[in-house]
């Protein structure tokens, strides 16, 4: 059955023509007031970047650089979601305790051993985020301490909660034209101490 569709008009690319990236694209000017939704990373549109928890760490961070990223979803050989990983985690304490504890060699360490765990990790509600604002989800991070915050949403069908969502503090702060940095940074050398010693 053949169809009635116009083919449309092509033109010959200009000497000027670019490539331009997704960040580069000019945005709708956003302030605490605008929608949280607009300064979200949609995992059902942008494909997260994962990696496998038994990788080293050098392939994470050559997989961070190489996509221009701060956090890889962390899976295991089935698949199924088991953390997150950071660059903090990757060039922070975590593979400085794991040495000292498990006396591992740095080329030894895995994704494994410096991730938060999935059954640490929190989320907000995709509910409650379509209603909020972008000070809110500030405030929220800003509490929680963290640089990214995941999103959930209820599949009615199975009953599981499926990723549907990021947030950056360094992509929040892009838009916003700030900085902004809630990584929590222990208090004395007291707290460095018993968390060295009490790290489970």
């Amino acid at each position: 059955m053949p169809y009635n569709y116009h083919p449309l008009p092509t033109i010959s690319l200009p000497v000027t023509t670019d490539l331009v990236q997704a960040d580069q694209r000019p945005h709708t000017p956003v302030s605490p007031h605008s929608q949280a939704v607009d300064v979200m990373t949609d995992l059902s549109i942008t494909i997260p970047v994962s990696i496998n928890n038994d990788a080293s760490l050098k392939d994470a961070h050559e997989r961070m650089v190489g996509h221009g990223i701060r956090l890889l979803f962390v899976k295991n050989s089935e698949h199924q979601l088991v953390g997150l990983v950071t660059a903090t985690d990757l060039l922070g304490e975590r593979p400085i305790q794991c040495m000292k504890e498990h006396g591992k060699h740095h080329a030894d360490i895995t994704v494994a051993d410096v991730m938060t765990p999935r059954i640490q990790l929190e989320a907000l509600n995709l509910k409650d985020v379509l209603g909020a604002n972008v000070g809110q989800i500030v405030a929220t991070m800003k509490s929680l301490g963290r640089q990214h915050a995941l999103v959930v949403e209820r599949n009615e069908q199975n009953g599981h909660y499926e990723l549907s969502g990021l947030f950056s503090t360094s992509h929040i702060a892009r838009l916003l034209g700030t900085q902004l940095s809630f990584i929590r940074i222990p208090q004395a050398l007291s707290e460095i101490q018993h968390t060295l010693l009490h790290a489970g």
